[in-house]
Formats: structure tokens, sequence, C-alpha cells
């Protein structure tokens, strides 16, 4: 992943904007070692750019580098933009089962620990590393490729640009232990030194966390059934073109499949995206009444998607996950204050696990 804005990287008060996936480390640009790193372990490699100009510099710069190879592909366009709709691109432009993302600003992925990734990832839709206090590299992830499209794919419809939202969407996740095997693999963590400012070039400080989780964790958050995520998006799109009263009713029969199959987070996601639509369908009714009754049904979408966001909190915490934990508490807080008629619901993302 290869085409954010890098904003901490910028200097303040500069005019000029300076990639960071260009800026030289050890006589290489962060981009080249990020592919370097990975191209004896995986079977292809594709750059996800959010411009066709960028990409046709990257190229150069690829084949520069001996890496003609290694494709490099535009961002599809949509309605948000970031690591999600990254994701979602690259993947449709591979070939392989089992994919490995990776931002560019991670310039000393040890490829054993790569490796490690995909073999652990067995099994699994998604594989992720996770620190001892419950925060994930949610970036740096194993997906199994038909799942991690479906998944991505509807999240950018669905307009849900976080992209810990993978982790939360999957049937079957693993949580992998970045102090357990990892570290035997990569004694000093390297493989977790993230460049977000210039100081970080001259630091080269790899993260460090404590808390109780030494161990991977397994995390089984329902049967994900790809025709339920393509029902989903079906529903969006009728919602984007003001078809409110279809989407709703598709919004409603997926949220009940899904809390069906124990899949907490999708089905919250269907509650709320019906909430949504039934209350923009209230504001077209003539009628006082009629609206006020649809208007009622909305909000009682918004409190059935805030219960499944709070079963889905409750499986976090039993599990130490705190980091996804934190994000389904927001979603549910968000969905209250909805329900109960706030125009100015609260932040929905609260700020980042340290």
């Amino acid at each position: 992943m290869a085409g954010g804005k890098a904003r901490r990287f910028q200097h303040s008060g500069s005019g000029k904007w300076e990639d960071k996936a260009l800026a030289i480390l050890s006589d290489k640009p962060l981009l080249i070692h990020a592919v370097q790193n990975v191209q004896n372990v995986v079977d292809e490699v594709a750059v996800s750019v959010n411009d066709k100009q960028r990409g046709i510099k990257y190229a150069e710069i690829l084949k520069e580098h001996d890496l003609e190879t290694v494709k490099v592909v535009v961002d599809e366009k949509t309605d948000i933009s970031g690591p999600t709709v990254a994701i979602m691109s690259g993947l449709k432009h591979i070939e392989a089962d089992c994919c490995l993302t990776l931002p560019c600003d991670m310039p000393f992925l040890h490829p054993k620990v790569a490796d490690y990734l995909f073999r652990q990832a067995v099994g699994f839709e998604v594989a992720t590393p996770m620190w001892p206090n419950g925060r994930l590299e949610t970036l740096l992830t194993v997906l199994e490729k038909r799942i991690g499209l479906e998944i991505t794919e509807t999240l950018c419809v669905l307009r849900r640009p976080r992209s810990d939202d993978i982790q939360r969407g999957a049937g079957k996740t693993l949580l992998v232990s970045a102090v357990g095997e990892i570290k035997k693999l990569d004694p000093e963590l390297k493989s977790f030194i993230n460049i977000n400012s210039k100081e970080d070039l001259k630091t080269l400080q790899t993260r460090r966390a404590h808390g109780p989780v030494k161990e991977n964790v397994q995390l089984n958050q329902g049967t994900l059934s790809i025709y339920d995520l393509q029902h989903l998006r079906e529903g969006a799109r009728m919602a984007q073109d003001d078809k409110f009263s279809t989407s709703e009713s598709t919004f409603a029969s997926c949220a009940r499949d899904l809390e069906a199959s124990n899949s907490f987070f999708w089905a919250a996601v269907s509650w709320e995206n019906r909430g949504e639509a039934l209350l923009k369908l209230s504001r077209q009714k003539v009628d006082p009444e009629a609206a006020a009754e649809v208007d009622s049904k909305g909000k009682d979408a918004f409190v059935q998607a805030a219960n499944n966001y709070r079963l889905e909190t409750e499986m976090f915490e039993e599990n130490r996950c705190m980091l996804l934990a934190q994000r389904a508490w927001a979603d549910k807080a968000w969905c209250e204050s909805l329900a109960m008629g706030k125009h100015s619901p609260v932040h929905r993302y609260p700020p980042k696990v340290a």
C-alpha cells in the first residue's frame, strides 16, 4: 500500500508535499525496502497507489531496482479513501489465493516473519499480529483472497473507511502474538518499525507494548456468508439511488440472517443501514403520522444495531482484543445516540490505543 497522503511526514508550514514512499533509508526508497523484503516469500507483488501519475513514477523506480515484475495498481474510485480501498484494489489484480497486505512505510519486515504469518493463517480468513495490550497491526495482515475481497468491497460500498473493520468482518480470525514466535524470528521486532515522520527515519524505533496477552488468539465471529455480503451491497446501492423502501427491507433481511449465524458485526451494520434508510424514508412522507411511524422503526433499527455491537464488544473483551472492543463500543454509542434522535451524535471513533 503506497497511496497515502502521509500528513505526519510533511514539514510544518512547507508548501511542498513529500512522498513518504520515496523517502530514502540506507540508500533506497522505503517502497523498495518493502517490496524486496517480501519478493522471495510470495509469488507476486502488487503496489497499490491512489492515482495514475504516481503509479507511472513508481513503475519507473521499480524498474531502476530490477523489480519490473511488480504490478502497479491504481485504486478504484469509491466514496471513501484509505487502506481498505487500496487492499480491495490490490486483491482484484492478483491471482494468489492467500495474500499479505503491507504498508510501504514498514521497511524492515523480516521475510521469516512474513512466511510465518502465511503459515499461521492456514484455516483462517484473516491473520493479524496483536500486541500484548490488545492493539493490532491492522495493515500487516494475511487474507484469504476470496473472502478478503468480499469484505473489503462491502466495506467500500457501505462507506466504512476503517481498516480494522476487516478483522471485525471476518468469520475466522487469528490474532498472532507479536511477542511469541515472531520475537524468536525477529528478536528486536524490527519488522514492526513504522515510519510516520521524518524523525522516525532517524530513530527507527519499534513499537513497544505491555499487557497480558502473550499467546495467539482465535476469534470465531460467526459463519460469514458471501451471499449475505453481496445482498448487503445490493441494499447499499439501492439506498444510494434513493430507493429507501426497497433498501430497508433488504437490510432487514440481511440483519436477520446474520444474527442467526452470530455474525454480530455484519448484523449490526445491516441494522444500522436499515435505520438510516428508514429515517431518510420518513422525511419523504407527507403524512405526519406515517412519517412518525417510519421514524420510530428507524430508531428501533438503531437499537438493534447497538445491541449487536454490544455483543461484538463483549466477545472482543473476553478475548482481550482491546482495540477492536473499543471500535465496537464506539459504534454502539453512535447507534444509541441516533436511536435517541440526536442529530450530533458522540464521536464515532475514540482516540487510538497507545
